[in-house]
Protein backbone atom coordinates (compact mmCIF):
# COMPACT_ATOMS: atom_id res chain seq x y z
CA UNK A 1 0.00 0.00 0.00
CA UNK A 2 1.53 3.58 -0.93
CA UNK A 3 1.67 6.19 2.27
CA UNK A 4 0.60 9.22 1.58
CA UNK A 5 2.84 12.11 2.61
CA UNK A 6 2.29 13.77 5.98
CA UNK A 7 0.99 17.18 4.58
CA UNK A 8 -1.62 15.24 2.29
CA UNK A 9 -4.56 16.54 4.09
CA UNK A 10 -2.86 20.45 4.10
CA UNK A 11 -3.14 19.63 0.26
CA UNK A 12 -6.32 18.84 -0.11
CA UNK A 13 -7.55 21.80 1.91
CA UNK A 14 -5.32 24.34 -0.53
CA UNK A 15 -7.34 23.16 -3.28
CA UNK A 16 -10.81 23.30 -2.13
CA UNK A 17 -9.65 26.98 -1.52
CA UNK A 18 -9.67 27.25 -5.42
CA UNK A 19 -13.19 26.04 -6.21
CA UNK A 20 -15.22 29.02 -7.07
CA UNK A 21 -18.51 29.37 -5.33
CA UNK A 22 -21.44 27.92 -7.00
CA UNK A 23 -19.33 25.26 -8.85
CA UNK A 24 -18.56 21.87 -7.28
CA UNK A 25 -15.77 19.30 -8.22
CA UNK A 26 -15.48 15.73 -7.22
CA UNK A 27 -13.03 13.47 -4.51
CA UNK A 28 -11.79 12.10 -7.62
CA UNK A 29 -11.00 15.58 -9.42
CA UNK A 30 -9.08 16.49 -6.07
CA UNK A 31 -7.07 13.39 -6.27
CA UNK A 32 -6.15 13.64 -9.89
CA UNK A 33 -5.22 17.18 -9.10
CA UNK A 34 -2.83 16.09 -6.01
CA UNK A 35 -1.15 13.35 -8.36
CA UNK A 36 -2.66 10.41 -6.54
CA UNK A 37 -5.65 9.36 -9.06
CA UNK A 38 -6.89 6.25 -6.98
CA UNK A 39 -6.54 8.38 -3.84
CA UNK A 40 -10.52 9.38 -3.50
CA UNK A 41 -11.09 7.75 0.01
CA UNK A 42 -8.18 9.41 1.28
CA UNK A 43 -9.72 12.69 -0.09
CA UNK A 44 -12.88 12.41 1.22
CA UNK A 45 -11.18 11.59 4.50
CA UNK A 46 -9.44 14.87 4.40
CA UNK A 47 -12.61 16.53 3.60
CA UNK A 48 -13.93 15.10 6.98
CA UNK A 49 -11.25 16.28 8.67
CA UNK A 50 -11.62 19.92 7.79
CA UNK A 51 -11.04 22.31 10.45
CA UNK A 52 -12.11 25.13 8.63
CA UNK A 53 -15.36 23.93 6.99
CA UNK A 54 -17.54 25.82 5.35
CA UNK A 55 -14.69 28.51 4.60
CA UNK A 56 -12.86 26.45 3.49
CA UNK A 57 -15.32 24.56 0.99
CA UNK A 58 -15.62 20.83 1.35
CA UNK A 59 -19.03 21.26 1.10
CA UNK A 60 -18.14 21.80 -2.62
CA UNK A 61 -17.02 18.07 -3.44
CA UNK A 62 -19.20 15.40 -4.39
CA UNK A 63 -19.25 12.12 -5.86
CA UNK A 64 -18.29 12.03 -9.54
CA UNK A 65 -22.52 10.69 -10.26
CA UNK A 66 -23.09 14.07 -9.21
CA UNK A 67 -24.78 12.66 -5.47
CA UNK A 68 -23.84 14.88 -2.67
CA UNK A 69 -21.89 12.39 -0.65
CA UNK A 70 -20.89 13.00 3.22
CA UNK A 71 -20.34 15.96 5.19
CA UNK A 72 -19.10 15.92 8.55
CA UNK A 73 -21.72 18.72 9.60
CA UNK A 74 -23.88 16.80 7.64
CA UNK A 75 -26.07 16.23 4.65
CA UNK A 76 -28.86 19.16 5.41
CA UNK A 77 -26.11 21.65 5.85
CA UNK A 78 -24.06 20.44 2.74
CA UNK A 79 -27.66 21.04 0.75
CA UNK A 80 -27.96 24.18 2.97
CA UNK A 81 -24.45 25.60 1.54
CA UNK A 82 -24.73 24.75 -1.80
CA UNK A 83 -28.01 26.17 -2.27
CA UNK A 84 -26.90 28.77 -0.68
CA UNK A 85 -24.51 29.56 -3.83
CA UNK A 86 -26.84 28.81 -6.49
CA UNK A 87 -26.35 25.03 -6.97
CA UNK A 88 -29.74 23.40 -7.16
CA UNK A 89 -29.95 19.90 -5.37
CA UNK A 90 -32.70 17.08 -6.46
CA UNK A 91 -33.04 13.98 -4.91
CA UNK A 92 -29.35 14.32 -3.79
CA UNK A 93 -27.90 15.30 -6.38
CA UNK A 94 -26.23 18.64 -8.59
CA UNK A 95 -28.57 19.10 -11.17
CA UNK A 96 -26.68 20.16 -14.45
CA UNK A 97 -23.73 18.64 -12.76
CA UNK A 98 -21.26 18.75 -15.70
CA UNK A 99 -22.04 22.84 -16.29
CA UNK A 100 -21.16 23.20 -11.85
CA UNK A 101 -18.18 21.09 -12.66
CA UNK A 102 -15.31 22.65 -11.66
CA UNK A 103 -11.71 20.95 -13.08
CA UNK A 104 -8.78 21.79 -11.89
CA UNK A 105 -6.11 22.78 -14.52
Amino acid sequence: MNQLPADFDAAVWKLLKKIPEGKVTTYKQLAIALGKPNAFRAVGNACNRNPDAPFVPCHRVVKSTGELGGYAKGLKKKIALLKREGVKIKNNKVLNFMERLFEFR
